[in-house]
């Protein structure tokens, strides 16, 4: 018979928190309950989930959730698993928009982490968000806590004639033979990749957000970080105060500018 002290005290990969998912109980009560012997269902649902985790599925589609700023969500293998280097966007967003209102749309929501952790910080916001993938915006409406406006479209054709004072995207910007995607391979490719370097869907959306930013609105995106100056040449035509942004890894991640006109 195999105790919790058995499999706290085994090589597997991530046996505490997935012998936390079988029994269904916290890392504090597995300490306190070592010697808690697992019954055939327990043991028939940990050997499941290590086998899972052996083939590469990630621990948070495993346990259905990720936590991503002040919040948990729920996640599938239809959204992305939250990452904390896009944190950044939601800092910056509250920083330029500091006690004051804001039209705000969430370009290829996901598992709608930018939009519902903005919503939740600006109860007083219009929050909009949009995503091409049916089963991700489900996913977003399941996390969301507020009234989000959450419409399916290709990027801007979800929302057409509206205009906003802050579009935020973090969209697919891996550039399609990158050997990065074969440790990204249970998440959807979709929201991954965008065209030979990476700056197809970026490229659409730079062009597209002036018809749908108010007067001297905001850009912000999340990006590589080999793309920076590439994107910087892109706003310029109809950006200004442009501004870089490292996270928290001293990596080049994020840009902000502003309509010129």
């Amino acid at each position: 018979m195999h105790s919790v002290h058995h499999y706290l005290n085994s090589r597997v990969i991530d046996s505490a928190p997935l012998l936390g998912l079988a029994l269904k109980r916290d890392h504090t009560w597995l300490i306190t309950h070592n010697d808690y012997i697992l019954n055939a269902q327990e043991k028939h649902t940990l050997a499941h989930l290590i086998e899972q985790r052996q083939k590469g599925v990630p621990f948070a589609y495993l346990s259905g959730t990720k936590g991503f700023y002040h919040l948990d969500f729920k996640v599938t293998p239809d959204t992305l698993i939250p990452r904390p280097e896009t944190e950044l966007l939601i800092d910056i967003a509250l920083d330029l928009f500091k006690k004051k209102p804001c039209r705000l749309l969430d370009l290829g929501t996901g598992s709608g982490i930018i939009a519902i952790t903005l919503a939740d910080k600006n109860p007083h916001w219009q929050v909009s968000a949009t995503d091409f993938c049916d089963k991700a915006l489900a996913v977003a409406k399941q996390n969301a806590r507020q009234d989000i406006n959450f419409q399916q479209g290709n990027w801007f054709d979800a929302m057409p004639n509206q205009t906003f004072d802050l579009i935020i995207s973090n969209p697919p910007y891996i550039e399609q033979n990158d050997l990065y995607l074969k440790d990204l391979s249970h998440e959807p490719q979709s929201a991954l990749v965008a065209g030979k370097d990476g700056l197809d869907d970026i490229r659409l959306i730079i062009k597209n957000a002036p018809k749908h930013l108010n007067k001297q609105g905001y850009l912000l995106l999340e990006h590589g970080y080999n793309q920076q100056q590439q994107i910087t040449q892109l706003l310029k035509d109809n950006f200004l105060n442009i501004h870089k942004f490292n996270d928290y890894n001293l990596q080049n991640r994020a840009i902000l500018a502003q309509l010129k006109f």
